[in-house]
């Protein structure tokens, strides 16, 4: 095992059982009270049978569970030949509108290492030389050099094309694409624009075009399920109909509210989208849109056809094939039922799915307008036709900005506008807006936990959100008689906050809550007789 500071990128390919180990006492300190002996899980060792069956080697966690060891010499030299074919590719016009930055990345990268200091997974990892942005880019233009440049082929390691493409660097390589969450923080920092998020997508996009390998919690059970059944839950249009009807009985039994969903209202000026996760684990989030959307006098509804109901879409962190079948699946959806324009909820890679990345993937006549909520949650705030009474959510609140909405779109303001109308003790986290820190689980880590993978997210990948949180409310953090509300106005991210909390037994032992924008404002109506949220009955 090498010494992490003594890591180069050429080690990829050595033959060691595993490269590198993360250790407690290295890894970046939590603050207060987690800064004490016993507050904190330790690492586990991967068990011997994950490394007989996956790539374990690079740092003892699997995120490609689909990935596994060649049992013969053909089929590894097979998965070298498709590594390669993929990586000529990606430098072609068929690469789908990303060669230019991927090129200019790929060329231009002066090793400054801007990037690593603003790269969380970095930090998190007590500056682990394994997780700088620029080590996978430099692994992947190794390779390049190597085997598709002239130079490299003839000068070899005199030109840095000094890598061989052996069965172990190469899994080694698609497990390290898996560790970055595709935040792009590094790339806002760069000094020469450059994004090494970029070859991260790129590496994944190999081995899933090209290699068919890619964690089954997104391709298998997320994508794959979406295609087949219209959500990556698993939600069919049976269920999603009875879901909704039970919400409605919820809402009328704990509230007094008699709402019925608009279903497949046809020229409806709003198609509201959800991450169906919302209907299965946060149903208090499409409960609090529909009592803000019909107490507001909004003409909106829900489609319940395939591709109409889940905002999702998985294949923007993997495939770009992928990606483009959702995309004009919910186009086609919102075209059907002749709206307006979609409005997308709380879901953070939704918006980048459904208003940045659709616009190349569906065209002209295909298109619908893609809207986020925050700015509409915030005119319904302001428009005066909703009542607030901000004592209700008289206790410290914090605001996560999710990467794909804040960082990526430049949706900063209005969310903020709204927390400061109905939450009197809002503060801000440091660093916050574009400059917010990813909450760990981008690109698809909140819904990955196969074999060991969660533990690398809660340590190491939410480290620093984790750290953000807690120094948000360093002033109460101790006193669990005072509610603590992290507001996370993303699925993906709640997914993410709610392992660390439990990770941590943070919510347990220091009262620690989390939630959306949306609850937080059913909870300040002045028309709701009790709390919206349970842990204010207790």
């Amino acid at each position: 095992m090498i010494d992490q500071k003594d890591l180069k990128p050429r080690d990829l390919q050595r033959p060691d059982e595993q490269l590198i180990k993360l250790n407690d006492n290295e890894i970046m300190p939590l603050p207060a009270p987690y800064d004490k002996p016993g507050m904190e899980p330790a690492f586990t060792e991967p068990k011997p049978a994950w490394r007989e069956k996956y790539c374990a080697s690079l740092d003892g966690f699997v995120a490609l569970d689909t990935l596994k060891r060649p049992k013969t010499k053909e089929e590894e030299e097979e998965f070298v030949k498709k590594f390669l074919s993929g990586l000529e590719k990606i430098f072609t016009d068929a690469n789908g509108g990303a060669l230019q930055p991927l090129a200019l990345t790929f060329e231009y990268c002066a090793k400054c290492n801007t990037c690593s200091e603003a790269c969380h997974i970095y930090e998190g990892s007590g500056n682990n030389e394994l997780y700088r942005p620029i080590f996978r880019s430099e692994v992947l233009r190794k390779l390049y050099k190597k085997y598709f440049t002239t130079s490299g082929k003839i000068l070899g390691g005199f030109v840095g094309a000094d890598m061989d493409a052996t069965w172990e660097s190469i899994a080694r390589l698609g497990e390290a694409a898996y560790r970055c969450n595709l935040c792009r923080r590094c790339a806002q920092t760069c000094p020469l624009g450059l994004d090494n998020s970029i070859p991260a997508k790129e590496i994944r996009k190999i081995f899933s075009q090209e290699m068919e390998i890619a964690p089954s919690p997104i391709h298998n059970k997320g994508t794959v399920n979406q295609l087949k059944t219209g959500s990556s839950t698993g939600l069919t249009k049976p269920a999603f109909l009875d879901t909704v009807e039970f919400l409605e009985e919820e809402l009328e039994e704990k509230f007094g509210r008699k709402i019925k969903f608009p279903i497949d209202k046809k020229g409806a000026d709003i198609l509201l989208i959800h991450n169906a996760g919302e209907f299965i684990a946060w149903p208090q989030n499409p409960m609090a849109f529909a009592i803000l959307f019909e107490e507001a006098g909004l003409n909106w509804t829900l489609s319940s056809e395939m591709m109409g109901y889940d905002s999702v879409n998985y294949g923007i962190w993997y495939d770009d094939i992928q990606a483009k079948r959702i995309a004009t699946g919910q186009m086609t959806a919102a075209k059907d039922l002749d709206v307006q324009r979609i409005v997308i909820g709380e879901c953070g890679h939704a918006h980048k799915a459904a208003a940045v990345i659709a616009d190349r993937m569906a065209y002209g006549s295909d298109k619908v307008p893609v809207e986020s909520c925050f700015p509409l949650l915030r005119e319904i705030a302001y428009s005066g036709a909703l009542k607030f009474d901000p004592s209700k959510n008289n206790f410290p609140v914090t605001l996560h900005d999710p990467c794909n909405v804040v960082r990526q779109m430049g949706i900063v303001q209005p969310q903020r506008d709204v927390l400061k109308l109905i939450a009197p003790k809002f503060r801000e986290m440091t660093p916050h807006g574009v400059d917010n820190y990813c909450c760990g689980g981008g690109s698809g880590f909140a819904i990955m936990n196969s074999p060991n993978f969660g533990e690398f997210r809660n340590k190491v990948s939410a480290r620093k959100k984790f750290a953000q949180i807690l120094n948000a409310f360093q002033d109460t953090i101790e006193d669990p008689s005072i509610v603590k509300y992290v507001c996370a106005p993303c699925s993906n991210c709640k997914g993410t906050i709610r392992g660390i909390l439990e990770f941590y037994e943070a919510t347990e032992k220091f009262n620690l809550q989390y939630d959306g924008l949306v609850e937080l404002m059913v909870n300040a109506l002045v028309t709701m007789d009790k709390p919206y949220f349970e842990f204010l009955e207790q």
